[in-house]
């Protein structure tokens, strides 16, 4: 680890106790639990994930089971569920129009919370909209807003993936977000990418020059890569712990 990166986590954990809840949770009278969506889930191969009713009733029933408020995980996941869109056929980090490779992307690099449409999301500390769009295509992120943050001397963003398009509706690129404001909302299946109603978050070092989207999705390949420029959003969330 360099010296920069090693700067770059010293300061998020040093800052751990003043990071507002992106969703809010109380661990002492709510469950959480992990919810596997990898390949190793046997359970999930008997369940159609292109007919979204099925996919949905399948996350609805993991929370009614278990009683839980938010299913959460998926950080560093490798998933064919994504095969249920072409999208993820396509290498869209290289350039701005789609190429479809050999190596499909199935490594996910941020972590989901799923829960209900009208899930209130808020900012975990002070940030300004970098960007904003409406990513309308099959298993894309629907309406996604993405924040800039500077803290002590690092910098970095997060991106909110499959809110509300009322949420974005209104937004100007370059208005302060406050620390712990309600700024979105989960999505409904029709607004979000077409899945299951759930929150997409990602922390990004390097945005390069992409603008309300960046890849939450990679190769299996090119896995290190990503996953260094994309740290365990767990770092600011700070809810795995709470998994039952």
């Amino acid at each position: 680890m360099s010296l920069l990166e090693d700067a770059f986590y010293k300061t998020l954990e040093s800052k751990t106790q003043d990071f507002h809840p992106v969703v809010l949770f109380n661990p002492h009278e709510e469950k959480l639990i992990l919810l596997d969506l990898s390949e190793n889930n046997q359970e999930l191969k008997a369940v159609d994930i292109a007919d979204i009713m099925e996919f949905g009733k399948y996350i609805s029933n993991q929370l009614e089971i278990y009683g839980a408020k938010f299913g959460y995980g998926g950080y560093n996941e490798l998933r064919s569920l994504y095969n249920r869109s072409d999208l993820f056929d396509t290498n869209l980090a290289i350039t701005e129009q789609p190429i479809t490779t050999e190596e499909p992307r199935r490594l996910h690099i941020g972590t989901d919370i799923w829960g209900v449409a009208g899930t209130e999301v808020h900012a975990p500390l002070n940030g300004i909209v970098h960007s904003f769009a409406y990513n309308d295509h099959l298993g894309d992120y629907g309406a996604t807003i993405i924040l800039f943050h500077q803290l002590n001397n690092i910098s970095f963003h997060t991106l909110y993936g499959h809110i509300s398009l009322k949420d974005i509706e209104n937004l100007k690129e370059g208005s302060l977000i406050t620390r712990g404001e309600k700024f979105a909302t989960f999505g409904n299946v029709k607004e979000n990418g077409y899945w299951p109603p759930h929150l997409h978050f990602q922390m990004i070092k390097n945005m390069g020059s992409f603008k309300g989207d960046y890849p939450g999705v990679c190769k299996l390949s090119e896995g290190g890569q990503y996953l260094e420029n994309s740290p365990d959003p767990d770092l600011l969330l700070g809810m795995r712990k709470f998994i039952t």
